[in-house]
């Protein structure tokens, strides 16, 4: 049986790269849902859609195609047939993926793709809903945070790192915007499941927080084991 990762998180914890490096370290396949929900909006800011409308988002979902492809251990975001995994790691674009992922219609065309993905290897799954409801029987579920300010200086170093000019007070404007967007929308809100565990890493650096994530998955996987003799 595959063993399944729930974790899930507010934007800017670090859970998407703390997972993928848990999932090379275990030999798991790392998948970054959010990423289908950029690609969504990114489709729909190509044609000019308001990504907080569902009826000008919806009828777009006909015309789309999106995949993860993992190429050398690494997971690649597809969209009708382009490779859009740097396209779509924008500010605009993450704006606009909390906006469509609270849309049920565009929520219920990727359940499957990622429920499917799941359900045949051993998985990381990152998002803001995977424990409460896309893998509500995951093996782990763990909830990834950190506090607002110290995600906003992560992120406000990876975006000057790049060249952008962006203040850190637009930053963190941002990062509480996603937050309260996220865990006030209608459907599937984010929220700590009741059986997840809590995993703050304000205090903790990178390899800290992988070598944490990873004991916590190991411990589950040896209790699976014993189960099963």
């Amino acid at each position: 049986m595959p063993i399944n990762i729930a974790m899930d998180g507010p934007a800017g914890a670090g859970k998407s790269t703390v997972a993928k490096a848990a999932a090379k370290t275990l030999g798991f396949i790392y998948v970054d849902t959010g990423a289908l929900y950029r690609s969504v909006a990114y489709y729909a800011v190509s044609k000019g859609a308001d990504c907080k409308n569902a009826d000008e988002v919806v009828p777009l979902l006909a015309e789309i195609t999106p995949e993860l492809k993992f190429i050398d251990g690494a997971q690649r975001v597809f969209l009708n047939g382009e490779d859009v995994s740097d396209k779509i790691r924008t500010p605009e674009i993450s704006m606009g993926a909390s906006a469509v992922s609270a849309m049920p219609k565009v929520r219920e065309f990727l359940f499957d793709l990622q429920r499917k993905i799941a359900a045949e290897n051993n998985v990381i799954m990152d998002g803001r809903d995977i424990g409460t409801v896309v893998l509500p029987n995951a093996d782990l579920k763990i909830f990834f945070t950190a506090s607002p300010e110290e995600r906003a200086r992560r992120r406000h170093n990876e975006l000057t790192e790049k060249g952008e000019c962006i203040t850190f007070a637009s930053v963190l404007a941002e990062v509480n915007e996603r937050d309260h967007n996220d865990s006030h929308r209608d459907i599937a809100p984010l929220k700590q499941a009741d059986d997840a565990i809590l995993c703050d890493n304000t205090e903790l650096n990178f390899d800290q927080s992988v070598e944490k994530v990873v004991s916590m998955i190991r411990e589950t996987i040896s209790r699976k084991e014993q189960q099963m003799r």
